[in-house]
């Protein structure tokens, strides 16, 4: 490492530590004071990584609106979209030390907390459509998932749609051999991870803000993404070749720091609540549609090929990628797998 290279790591380091403890000052603030005396304005930082104008951006936005509403301006929501101000690797630990309030990370970034369990929504082709979806996160486990989430200090509030993943390349992709060789950006997922070898791709982890330089300057070959994020992230751009596999679910949770929200007034609380359920339908119904607005989008820039695998085609998809559930049941849990595949009717994968 050069000089200069020692610098800036050192630099960020440094960065990295006084924000950390500015932040535990602010806790430690926060849990001797009286901040929620009456005549004070409770702040709510929202970080999330989303670009503007994507559904979650406006229903986070649709959020801020009817929260300060229904608590009268007791509550000043601010919002942070498009990584200003935490990039993935950051957020879930700013929102631990209480430096943000609120975030809206996707579901496989809790698996790298120590959560593995949220990893069973990244198994390939789980759920059928959105409907198969619901029965599990609006159901008994949805909730069961919320709950090992508090003994992190996090409080889960919502699930919201992404919508389902497709993979791009440069390469033109239709059956599973065509994955053979190329690097592939993931999430910090180790269930992603898998599918991606089974596949015989060399899966590369990289937060979402930097894929697409990534994809452009060919340390990356391919990707995997809804069509919300390839659209509104422009991997059109980059990227020659587009495979409508739908293999797997990406979804956020709207998360809030535990000790942060066990110490609002009741009344506080539950505006905020009723502020989540409006834009949890906010953001679910633009989801539906807007992800098919992007396909067409994408298909009238002409940069991308878009292909549709056949019936046998996906049946090859499926037939490659079911076997991953079997390797990672010990990972995810044998008995939370078991109790996703009876909500959804189906039979475990042998």
């Amino acid at each position: 490492m050069n000089l200069s290279s020692f610098s800036d790591t050192f630099n960020q380091m440094i960065k990295k530590i006084v924000n950390l403890v500015l932040a535990m000052m602010l806790t430690l603030l926060a849990l001797n004071t009286p901040a929620l005396a009456v005549d004070k304005q409770i702040v709510i930082k929202f970080s999330h990584v989303a670009a503007m104008d994507t559904p979650k951006s406006k229903s986070i936005e649709h959020f801020k609106q009817v929260a300060e509403r229904k608590t009268a301006g007791k509550v000043r929501v601010d919002v942070y979209p498009n990584s200003t101000l935490y990039k993935d690797k950051e957020e879930l630990e700013a929102l631990q030390m209480g430096a943000v309030q609120m975030l809206a990370p996707t579901l496989s970034k809790f698996g790298p907390l120590g959560i593995r369990e949220f990893e069973v929504f990244d198994l390939p082709f789980l759920f059928d459509d959105r409907a198969a979806l619901r029965r599990v996160v609006e159901g008994p486990i949805g909730q069961r998932l919320f709950n090992i989430l508090e003994t992190k200090g996090i409080r889960g509030l919502a699930y919201w749609d992404n919508g389902f993943k497709m993979m791009s390349a440069n390469r033109p992709i239709r059956v599973p051999t065509d994955m053979r060789g190329l690097k592939v950006r993931i999430q910090g997922s180790k269930v992603i991870d898998e599918q991606m070898r089974t596949l015989g791709a060399n899966p590369q982890v990289m937060s979402f803000s930097e894929m697409t330089q990534a994809l452009q300057s060919g340390v990356v070959d391919g990707a995997e993404n809804p069509p919300l994020n390839f659209y509104s992230q422009k991997v059109y751009e980059v990227q020659k070749h587009l495979a409508v596999t739908e293999h797997g679910y990406l979804g956020f949770a709207v998360i809030v720091n535990k000790r942060f929200w066990d110490g609002l007034p009741p009344d506080i609380r539950s505006g905020l609540e009723a502020a989540i359920v409006e834009a949890t339908q906010m953001n679910n119904a633009l989801t539906e549609r807007e992800s098919a607005e992007a396909m067409q989008a994408i298909a009238k820039t002409g940069k991308t090929a878009i292909y549709k695998p056949t019936s046998q085609e996906l049946a090859l998809w499926r037939q490659a990628l079911l076997p991953v559930h079997k390797k990672m049941e010990d990972r995810i849990g044998k008995d939370l797998l078991a109790s996703v595949y009876k909500a959804l009717g189906k039979e475990p994968e042998r």
